[in-house]
This record gives structure tokens, sequence and C-alpha cells, in this order.
């Protein structure tokens, strides 16, 4: 255990933009379990624990915390990873970070996502006395109501309630200290980073009133109200806050919608798009908004299967029929959709088998020669 950053998980590709996940209180990396790898096809993706949870060290925090120090431990973890700009999404206390965050240190915050979150939790003596009952006898005393304050009736999630049993009391307490003295209210109106607002509407710790006054106060932002969504919205309703998350953190711009271009793009890599938007003509125009709205506008962006999938598909079709032109474009393309050489060469093995021996022999030749010059 590093007691000096607060322990992470990586994921997606290295160059990728990157994308902070926070968690709640109470709970590990593991709340992003669901959402974490498909945003990992566009984004370097970043989870990490609150002191004393999960894998981070209790000795990052101490009686008296506040939101301003968690926030300088997440910087401080952006720093030892090389990371200067960032989007972030945070839940609860981390969602609490990320205002703070985006409020005093705007030149770091990309984008920012507030997920069943609010500016100011209530009043100090409900979470102080909250910290003195875990100090006094550990956050099993708390457990037991947990679930009803996370999930709608119904809804289980043991390993979550585990990681709460399991977090260090002296953290958990510290991290109340934190929440009994934050209130952003007076500096919300001060962001300017691209902001979305997600409220759960049977969430009973920030009900959905808390979402709208941080979505009315910050400028531009959006509300993204989910049904059936209690307090941990990402581990209830992961797909709806999958799709909200892609939408608001997809950036682009040229032919097609946003969103289309920010596909393509994230797929194929911005050189690629670049040039193909240089060498476009009137008279191929209308072929290359074509492509752009009904290959990654509408077949790459459905969610019923990851981007890891339809890599090896294309990359099996192009074997098929020769197209060694795309392959090797396609190529990169599995790679910055998280695909590895080992991975890549298991889905050129199989073609072999159903395509030919001298097209997966050629595709092996060219595959190489891709990945030796990215290397």
């Amino acid at each position: 255990m590093n007691d000096t950053l607060l322990h992470h998980r990586a994921e997606g590709p290295a160059t990728a933009l990157p994308l902070l996940l926070a968690p709640s209180l109470g709970t590990s990396t593991a709340l992003w379990d669901a959402v974490a790898p498909e945003l990992s096809t566009t984004h370097r993706v970043i989870r990490w624990d609150l002191p004393g949870h999960g894998g981070s060290s209790p000795d990052l925090i101490g009686p008296g915390a506040t939101v301003a120090d968690l926030a300088m431990l997440v910087l401080d973890l952006a720093d030892s990873l090389g990371i200067d700009r960032f989007s972030y999404a945070g839940v609860s206390l981390g969602g609490a970070i990320g205002l703070w965050l985006a409020a005093h240190h705007a030149d770091r915050v990309e984008r920012l996502a507030v997920i069943c979150s609010s500016a100011h939790f209530g009043e100090a003596e409900p979470w102080q006395e909250r910290a003195a009952l875990v100090r006094r006898d550990g956050t099993r005393a708390i457990a037991q109501g947990a679930a009803a304050r996370w999930f709608t009736p119904g809804f289980t999630a043991p390993g979550m309630l585990k990681d709460l049993e399991d977090t260090d009391s002296a953290s958990y307490a510290a991290c109340c200290d934190a929440l009994a003295t934050y209130d952003m209210r007076e500096l919300l109106s001060s962001l300017t980073a691209p902001t979305l607002v997600i409220a759960g509407r049977e969430d009973p710790v920030t009900p959905v009133l808390h979402s709208r006054q941080i979505a009315d106060a910050v400028p531009d932002a959006s509300l993204t109200e989910l049904a059936h969504a209690s307090h941990l919205a990402p581990a209830e309703r992961p797909r709806a806050v999958l799709e909200a998350l892609q939408a608001h953190f997809a950036d682009g711009s040229g032919h097609g919608t946003a969103t289309d271009v920010t596909t393509r793009r994230s797929v194929l890599g911005d050189a690629h798009v670049d040039r193909a938007q240089a060498n476009t003509t009137e008279f191929t125009a209308r072929f290359q908004d074509f492509i752009t709205r009904y290959a990654w506008g509408e077949v790459w962006t459905d969610p019923t299967l990851s981007r890891r999938e339809r890599s090896l598909i294309t990359l099996t079709a192009l074997v098929a029929h020769n197209h060694h032109a795309e392959l090797g474009m396609h190529i990169r393309a599995a790679v910055r959709n998280g695909l590895t050489p080992e991975e890549i060469g298991a889905a050129l093995l199989q073609t072999a088998v159903y395509c030919g021996v001298p097209a997966a022999n050629a595709a092996f030749a060219l595959a190489q020669s891709v990945l030796a010059e990215d290397d």
C-alpha cells in the first residue's frame, strides 16, 4: 500500500483523454465496475479510493479533514500520473470534491459530472454525530441501514456493503468531518467547466432538489434525472449513467453530429480524421458525411456491442475481403479500443481457419508492420 497516494486503478489507452472517477463515502472503486470498462474505450479512466477506503491508506487523512484536503489528494494523484487536465465524474462526496476542484482549480478540470451529490449536505451536527458514532463503534454501526440509503427497495449489492464494513473507521469519520464543513453554494456560479448533473429520483441522501440547485446555479449546466435510482446510481442504473456520461464527455466537430465525429476520432485517431476532412472536396463531401453518420453515428455508437468487440469483428471482415488499406488503420483502432497485440494476433489466427491461410498470412505481415511502427 502506498501511504502517499490514493489507491487507484487505470484503464484504457494511456494516450486517451484522462477521466477521473470518484467514489461515494463508504464505497470503493467497485462502485464503477459496470461503467468504467466501457468509458475506457474512449478515455484513460482513473478510478480511485478515498483514504481508508478500498486500497487507500488511512494515513492520508485525519480528524478535522476538509473537502479541500481530499481534493488536493486527487491533484497529487493526477500529478503523479503526469495528468495536467482531466475530465471528472464523482458520486456524492466524490461529486463534492469535483465541484471544489472545478471552482478552485478550473485550469485542471476539462469537463465535470456530478452524480447524486450536493453543494451542501445539510447542517454540521448530523455529520459530527455520525463521525462520533463510527469512531466509537466502527463502520458496522452504520452498515445495517446503508442499503436503504443507497438503493431502491429490492436492489442488492452485498459487495458494496462489505466495502463499507471494511472501511477504516477513523478515515470514514474524517470524511464525515469534511462533509460537516462543506458548502459550495456561493461558488457554483463561478464554475466554467461544462457540467452535467445526474440525480436519482428516489435518492433519500441527496434528493433531486439538491441536483436541481447545482444545475440552476452552474452556468449552462444540464440535469439528468434517473427513474428507479437511489443514491449509488452507477451501481443501480449503470447503463443509464454510462449513456449520460458518454454523451457529456464526447467532444468533436466536423461532418455529422459532434458525437458522431467524436466516435470516429476516438476509434480512428485525430490524425486520420484530420486527413480525411482536409482531403474532402465538393465531390466527396456527401460520402464523408454519409460515413460519419452511418458508420460512426449509428453502428459504432450502438451500445449492444463494446468497441473491443466491434474491432474484432471489423478486423476479421477486412481480412476476409482483403481490404488491406483499411486493415492497417483498424489494427491501430483496435489498439486504441483496448485490444492487446496478443488479442489481435488471436483474432487473425481465427481468420486463418475461416478466411484462408493466405489471407491470414498477409494480415499477420501487415499487423506486425503496423504494431512495430506504432511501438
